[in-house]
């Protein structure tokens, strides 16, 4: 009777050993750090909402963002002026469009860029760097040099060049971000591979035979997430203002198409005609988003340093 009671209090015991080691896991640990930055939650809180603004936002908006509201631009007293009873939440552009729409349309185009560009650095960068890092010797000397000479030159020429060649359109757009926005990650992320192939755990692998792709899907990539992640998050504001920069110069995406930055460059034109509204609108939503993801990528990387665990 006594033994079965022992047995079963042993049992009980590994459970609750099992579930607290289970939780002490290095995910759980970063994933509790990060819910306790209240500056990082407060930014996924503002973000989720800008991402409801922009998928529920179309539902409210009573005009399209091409639509020309021609009554309304010819009251030229207020001409434009944000109104609830005309359905012009934001009021109007200089051409009468809805500034509602397009600040809809416009978020979502900056987000898409800042997503998307980041995720092609994020691919091309890390591959570059894991290859260059984990084979060395004169593959790592070419593939590096290759990056020091384009680091050498002003990136915004190169991305300015590209959209001049190819032409302004949404996928060049991507193309051009994604062809500069990926050097930096390399050189960060062979920096990390150069320190972890010389770990016992890459030894002990590879004296198990483990095959050399094996060692870098299986041991390197997945040690390298922690850094990737942080230096990814922080690099989508870098493409919304690359993007923004762009677009305020007029070599961005072309019209009906629109961004934050074109927007922005648009209220800034008209703002000494009374429209200030034209700027404030755009102006919000981009300095949120931009302050709103460099808090994220902060509290990531809090969350992901070992120093602090």
């Amino acid at each position: 009777m006594f033994g079965k009671s022992e047995k079963a209090a042993e049992l009980a015991a590994d459970i609750t050993d099992f579930n607290a080691i289970r939780g002490r896991s290095l995910f759980r640990d970063a994933m509790d750090r990060f819910l306790r930055n209240k500056a990082a939650m407060a930014s996924v809180v503002v973000l989720a909402l800008i991402i409801a603004f922009v998928v529920f936002g179309p539902l409210f908006a009573q005009y399209s963002n091409e639509e020309i509201d021609w009554t309304r631009m010819g009251d030229i007293k207020g001409m434009g002026a944000p109104s609830l009873e005309t359905g012009h939440y934001f009021g109007l552009d200089e051409l009468g469009r809805d500034l509602f729409a397009r600040t809809i349309q416009a978020t979502q185009t900056s987000l898409l860029v800042g997503l998307i560009g980041a995720g092609m650095a994020l691919i091309v960068g890390t591959a570059w760097g894991v290859i260059a890092g984990y084979y060395g010797g004169r593959l790592d000397s070419f593939m590096m040099r290759f990056v020091d000479i384009m680091l050498a030159i002003p990136l915004t020429l190169v991305l300015i060049l590209i959209l001049v060649i190819a032409g302004r359109s949404f996928v060049t757009l991507f193309v051009a971000l994604g062809a500069v926005s990926w050097l930096t990650m390399s050189r960060i992320v062979r920096g990390q591979t150069l320190t972890l192939k010389t770990r016992e755990f890459i030894e002990a692998a590879r004296a198990g035979g483990v095959s050399e792709t094996g060692i870098i899907f299986r041991h390197i990539l997945p040690n390298l997430i922690g850094v990737v992640i942080v230096y990814a998050s922080l690099l989508v504001p870098e493409m919304i203002l690359a993007e923004s920069f762009i677009s305020f110069l007029g070599l961005g995406i072309s019209e009906p198409m629109t961004s934050l930055g074109r927007l922005i460059a648009e209220g800034a034109g008209t703002m000494n005609y009374g429209t200030l509204w034209q700027l404030l609108f755009p102006l919000f939503f981009y300095v949120t988003i931009i302050i709103t993801m460099f808090f994220i990528g902060d509290g990531l990387r809090d969350a992901l340093d070992p120093k602090d665990r």
